[in-house]
């Protein structure tokens, strides 16, 4: 295979004049060290994830593009807010895409370098939006014979997310546990993972067609935050299922605060001693996304023993180290088409993906709709 002199790689820059800019820029071909492969990126998904690098915290709303096919640049106001927010990033230009999937054309001369030459891997980078990308060997997970890079576009961020949700209850002694924007495509992993592996789970959700979602997927628990009834009806499932740990993928606003009062709520059904520190299980919230940009608000009406927290993947998996991680991503691999599984509104190229009126569609986050970057595409 004849390689290229150069390659495209989408990158976003926060200028001096408060502008966002996003573009295809070209870079000479690498040269992987011993350790390293070269991916040729056949399939990258957009994830909420990647949007918090592509766009940060400028006014979307008002988003433009210009020029046309690899030419295009989308560009965005960014607002004095947004620029203090966002000071460490101005001038820089970022890579993004976290995921991906793609066949090894060239790497360096270690032996596990060498050994995925020419497979089908996936790998979690942070420059997958790009033709090509050069990642470490160790970070890259072969695909079956069976599978193509479409079906390992998807196999780190939300996989490995869920299932460390559960790992998380795990080690950290909850028996069940609580999910918010449950009907998204990691929360439908979520609950197959939960239903394969015995695990309570109350699901959280906005609308009531993505109650029928999740009622379509077998969920047991599922309650709507619009309802008038959402407190009872959290409480009552909380209660049911002794949940004691809950991912919020909201971040903002005061979804936590209502997790921890229906947890207290819950616990105080069950007859005990009275204390003025409320009760003695040790409840904990983890802000893991911020699909609610405005602060979080405690109103604190849940005794003492509680806990609201930042949750990262890779500080997860960093902590349990390699080994306990590499048995989630085989996992992951061996049920890549049934628990894992992802499903696409969109297949884009580098350029379609900067095109705003595109753009708009993707950074809309509906629920059931996941879009895919086909780098290789149109080019």
């Amino acid at each position: 295979m004849t390689l290229p002199a150069t390659y495209l790689q989408m990158q976003s820059t926060v200028t001096e004049g408060a502008q966002l800019r996003m573009e295809l820029v070209e870079k000479p071909f690498p040269t992987p060290e011993p350790h390293e492969v070269v991916i040729q990126v056949e399939a990258t998904p957009i994830n909420p994830s990647d949007q918090g690098v592509m766009f940060g915290w400028s006014n979307m709303a008002n988003a433009s593009s210009s020029g046309d096919g690899t030419k295009t640049v989308l560009t965005a106001p960014v607002t004095p807010q947004g620029m203090g927010v966002m000071k460490a990033r101005i001038g820089q230009n970022l890579p993004v895409g976290n995921e991906g999937a793609g066949v090894v054309v060239a790497a360096g001369d270690s032996p596990e370098a060498q050994a995925l030459m020419g497979k089908t891997v996936a790998a979690l980078s942070g420059t997958m939006y790009a033709q090509y990308a050069c990642v470490p060997a160790m970070s890259c997970l072969p695909l079956l014979p069976e599978h193509s890079a479409k079906d390992g576009a998807s196999c780190f961020v939300n996989p490995l997310t869920a299932l460390s949700m559960v790992e998380t209850m795990k080690l950290e002694g909850h028996t069940a546990l609580v999910h918010t924007a449950a009907a998204s495509n990691l929360g439908q992993m979520l609950n197959k993972i939960c239903q394969a592996d015995g695990v309570e789970l109350v699901n959280i959700v906005r609308r009531e067609e993505q109650v029928k979602i999740l009622k379509d997927l077998g969920a047991k628990y599922i309650v709507n935050s619009s309802s008038d009834n959402f407190m009872k009806d959290l409480t009552d499932a909380i209660h049911a299922t002794g949940a004691t740990l809950a991912f919020d993928a909201t971040g903002g606003g005061e979804l936590a605060s209502h997790i921890l009062t229906a947890m207290e709520a819950a616990a105080a059904r069950t007859p005990g001693a009275y204390s003025i520190y409320g009760s003695i299980k040790h409840k904990q919230v983890y802000l893991y996304g911020a699909l609610d940009v405005s602060p979080t608000v405690l109103t604190r009406g849940y005794g003492m023993a509680w806990g609201v927290g930042g949750w990262l993947l890779p500080n997860f998996l960093a902590k349990i180290g390699m080994e306990a991680g590499n048995k989630l991503r085989m996992r992951v691999a061996k049920e890549l088409k049934t628990t894992f599984s992802s499903h696409y509104t969109d297949e884009l190229s580098l350029a379609q993906a900067l095109d705003s009126d595109i753009v708009a569609r993707y950074f809309a986050k509906m629920t059931g709709e996941k879009f895919l970057i086909c780098p290789q595409k149109d080019i």
